[in-house]
């Protein structure tokens, strides 16, 4: 059976549009996903469009609730930490991940680095397009849809990348809007980064520094989306599933 990319790609060839023209045009702007919305479009472009029944069959599993674990006093209070150790090892055993509060990154920090983005996102395409690369050595990059010439629909969405650690790009490599903010941000995640290291290393029966010392700590990506309105939201998404983090 042809997949749907390809059952679109002669539909479209049929009518005289050249989908892989459009993306190598959409590519090269350089402007990704906004610069679309920028330019004042009405429709989408095909290479968008998810099939209706992917669109529409969507779940929103409202009843699922993540596990979320507490982290304030996790060091000060031996029987807390003892209990955030139990919580963890579940969280591990039955869904393989978890969400943390009071982990001690302020809402400042938080709020400040999705501002950065944000603003970023929003500069001059001038600015943006000097970052907007698909070389994945670049330890900081500018893109829309990594794959976008394999996918079977685009996501609308662009995104700024940054590979903090190891080998951190230079100040000066980040961009100006978000520099400031993407520094102290990296800072508070690698902190946080090992301090639930630890915990998880507590909570598999391990010595706490068992995954630091096994360099799980090496490596910190911080992939930033920006999803901009959309003319048909009915007819795309921003990121279409299976997906793994």
């Amino acid at each position: 059976m042809e997949s749907s990319k390809t059952q679109l790609d002669l539909v479209l060839k049929g009518s005289g549009y050249d989908i892989e023209k459009e993306i190598k045009a959409f590519d090269e702007s350089k402007a990704g996903v906004k610069g679309l919305v920028d330019s004042g479009i009405v429709k989408i472009p095909p290479f968008f469009v998810v099939p209706e029944n992917v669109v529409s069959s969507q779940p929103t599993p409202a009843h699922l609730q993540i596990p979320v674990i507490d982290l304030k006093d996790t060091h000060g209070d031996p029987v807390r930490h003892e209990k955030v150790i139990q919580e963890i090892r579940s969280a591990l055993e039955i869904w393989g991940f978890f969400q943390v509060v009071n982990h001690g990154v302020s809402k400042d920090i938080m709020e400040g680095m999705i501002e950065g983005v944000r603003g970023f996102h929003e500069e001059k395409n001038e600015v943006k397009k000097e970052y907007y690369t698909r070389d994945v050595k670049k330890k900081v990059t500018y893109t829309s849809n990594t794959l976008i010439h394999k996918t079977k629909a685009a996501d609308w969405k662009d995104t700024l990348y940054f590979r903090m650690v190891p080998d951190s790009p230079h100040p000066e490599e980040l961009p100006v809007v978000c520099r400031e903010t993407t520094i102290k941000y990296t800072a508070y995640i690698r902190g946080l980064g090992d301090t639930l290291l630890k915990l998880v290393s507590e909570a598999l029966g391990l010595n706490p520094d068992h995954l630091i010392e096994f360099g799980c700590d090496k490596g910190l990506k911080i992939m930033c989306h920006y999803y901009p309105p959309c003319p048909e939201p009915n007819r795309t998404l921003g990121k279409q599933i299976p997906h793994r983090s």
